[in-house]
């Protein structure tokens, strides 16, 4: 392959959940497409750095101070949900049964990675919980041991200034067998079953 191809294969599969296959699919579509389009490609990405920053409240992705969810006055102020990431928000929006604020901590506690308590905007949420009379906090971290870890640290933190502190259920997905569940995602779903009727 020559270099220019070679070069941006290599850049594309630097991107998370994208292969070598994938990457020169992309490539080789790019090379093959309108010199519009992927003009227009390129502009995207060149300007994405220089028009989205993070929400001076929350910590979400925003193209002003405050992001969308913060500046609408529809949302419940009391409740904040805490994520580890800005896109996790995305998919809890499209379930359109939070109605609440957000919070983003900007990754999880990983000690293996050199990820502690400092490196995340914990200080920032508890700033936000005395400045805004919040009344609970929704913990929607992923179920993997850094999200345990950045869990439990926040409980510790929070439960002494009196607010509810609460975790998303974690149990099986729709669709799947008991058969295929572990048994920590299993147990999980026990301790967090509803009552019916």
């Amino acid at each position: 392959m020559i270099a220019p191809l070679e070069r941006l294969v290599d850049r594309l599969r630097a991107l998370p959940g994208i292969g070598r296959k994938s990457a020169e699919r992309i490539t080789f579509y790019l090379m093959n497409a309108p010199q519009e389009e992927v003009a227009r490609l390129a502009e995207a990405i060149g300007s994405l750095r220089a028009s989205v920053r993070r929400c001076e409240e929350c910590f979400n992705f925003a193209t002003v101070e405050r992001c969308d969810i913060c500046a609408d006055p529809k949302r419940d102020p009391a409740i904040i949900c805490v994520v580890g990431h800005p896109w996790e928000i995305l998919k809890i929006e499209r379930t359109g049964e939070y109605h609440g604020r957000y919070h983003v901590l900007g990754g999880l506690v990983s000690p293996m990675d050199g990820v502690g308590t400092g490196d995340l905007t914990i200080d920032a949420l508890l700033g936000r919980i005395h400045k805004e009379g919040i009344r609970e906090v929704i913990l929607a971290l992923e179920p993997k041991l850094e999200g345990e870890i950045t869990g439990m640290h926040l409980v510790s933190l929070l439960k002494p200034l009196g607010v509810k502190v609460s975790q998303i259920a974690q149990g099986i997905p729709v669709g799947r067998d008991l058969e295929f569940a572990d048994e920590v995602t299993l147990g999980r779903a026990l301790r967090g079953r509803v009552e019916l009727g």
